[in-house]
């Protein structure tokens, strides 16, 4: 494994306690169900919220997409339901979204119009705003930090996210509205020229360099040919981290030489304690570090 870390303005020294708040489990959870968007008077779209029950202060909140090639995919998967339990059982709120499945009998390979593919990040990117809007409107009642909203995405949901963070304008959210950080496992980006100072967030990339699906480096979408209709180049982790290492801005990118688009849901089982540092020391502590790890 090679492991490089640099620290940009603040060093941060690694904690020794017995329990951290953030770090280690120490609440029950509680679950319940909202809905935040209804379509055609018929379709409901939900976010599954996750509490943790004892916590007195206001909460960090983190939004969970799914992946699914914005086709399947649900906010209580097996995997989603596990992952946001033990968000938080350390002490973060989780709100688990649903999103309009835009590409659902469709597809989303080289046959598939690439504008119809922009249309899928953008619909679910506006999706996800209203639940985050919807949230918001009631942080009182829910108990979030308004200014600690960290968006966590797979796959397709990466997509969103990185999306939501760096290229989606935004009508939906106020103005002065910032996230707090994003975790993107196998996910990108149609340009890099939109991450500026800026707008740049503490970001977590988690990526195979061999996914045959969303690149890890620049090429287009599934690899699909520049004469197919479903031609789209994509930014994947690695210029997304070579653009915010440029910009002197946090990163934490997690490189695995031979893995392939498992790795969208591979580090919720594998790496969640690379997720839980980067989420305490970058997002919260603001610790200003960058990080690359190569396995």
């Amino acid at each position: 494994m090679k492991y490089v870390v640099s620290f940009l303005f603040i060093f941060c020294f690694k904690l020794s306690f017995s329990q951290v708040l953030y770090l280690d489990k120490a609440f029950n959870v509680s679950k319940k169900t909202y809905t935040y968007k209804t379509i055609n008077s018929k379709k409901k779209l939900k976010f599954d919220f996750y509490k943790p029950s004892e916590a007195k202060a206001k909460s960090p909140l983190i939004i969970f997409v799914h992946g699914g090639g914005f086709s399947g995919g649900k906010r209580n998967s097996k995997n989603a339901v596990r992952f946001a339990k033990q968000m938080a059982q350390r002490g973060y709120a989780v709100a688990s979204v649903s999103y309009r499945l835009t590409m659902r009998n469709v597809g989303f390979g080289c046959t598939t119009k690439y504008l119809d593919k922009i249309n899928a990040f953008n619909s679910a990117s506006e999706d996800i705003s209203l639940a985050i809007k919807y949230i918001l409107k009631y942080k009182h009642g829910f108990n979030i930090s308004s200014n600690k909203v960290i968006l966590i995405g797979t796959s397709a949901g990466a997509e969103t996210v990185l999306n939501l963070a760096y290229v989606y304008n935004n009508k939906i959210l106020t103005k002065d509205f910032k996230f707090a950080g994003v975790v993107s496992m196998a996910g990108a980006v149609t340009s890099v020229k939109k991450i500026t100072s800026k707008n740049a967030i503490p970001t977590q990339l988690f990526h195979g360099a061999n996914d045959k699906l969303v690149p890890y480096d620049i090429a287009s979408h599934h690899y699909c040919s520049k004469k197919s209709d479903g031609y789209l180049l994509l930014y994947g982790s690695k210029p997304i981290a070579n653009k915010l290492k440029k910009l002197g801005k946090p990163f934490y990118l997690y490189t695995v030489k031979k893995g392939d688009h498992s790795w969208s849901i591979r580090p919720m089982i594998y790496s969640k304690s690379e997720i839980l540092d980067f989420l305490y020391y970058d997002v919260l502590k603001q610790c200003e570090r960058q990080i690359e790890t190569i396995i």
